[in-house]
């Protein structure tokens, strides 16, 4: 029997088993059934919390370099902008990415930020001060995705 499934059964045994055992003998065996019981699990947001927490942290310190309205992208013009996309040489998702988030941004009617680390070294030190170091990369004020994202996870992201 595979242990997750023993596991179970033993979780339903102690479902079965009264509060309070009839006898000091039986007090031992439902110990030793509680400690085959499945363990909890912590939420993933708690045992990221200190990281969610520092990029976060990275986002702020770096919020005018990242969304301000100087930078190429897309969308209405001199707004600041709710995404910004890492691009660059050697990228094979990259252009794909950028012509994604085009087109969603103009849809949403938001801006993007573009970043071409190889034509800005300034963004590529930013990146670098961000810790990504994967392309493309995108930064929203509330997190970081490494890698290439399908539209429609970033208009997920981008209508919270």
């Amino acid at each position: 029997m595979p242990m997750t499934a023993f596991r179970s059964l033993a979780a339903c045994i102690l479902l079965a088993l009264p509060a309070s055992p009839p006898a000091a003998q039986d007090a031992g065996a439902l110990d030793r059934l509680r400690d085959l019981a499945a363990p909890e699990v912590p939420a993933a947001g708690d045992i990221y919390a200190d990281e969610i927490a520092a990029d976060l942290a990275l986002i702020a310190a770096e919020e005018e370099a990242l969304f301000g309205p100087g930078r190429p992208g897309y969308g209405p013009e001199g707004a600041p902008a709710r995404i910004v996309l890492f691009t660059g040489p050697d990228c094979e998702d990259c252009a794909a990415a950028e012509d994604e988030l085009a087109a969603l941004v103009r849809d949403l009617e938001v801006r993007a930020a573009i970043i071409d680390i190889a034509a800005d070294p300034a963004g590529a030190a930013l990146m670098k001060r961000l810790s990504l170091d994967l392309l493309p990369s995108y930064v929203m004020r509330d997190g970081m995705i490494r890698g290439a994202m399908p539209a429609i996870v970033l208009k997920g992201y981008l209508l919270r």
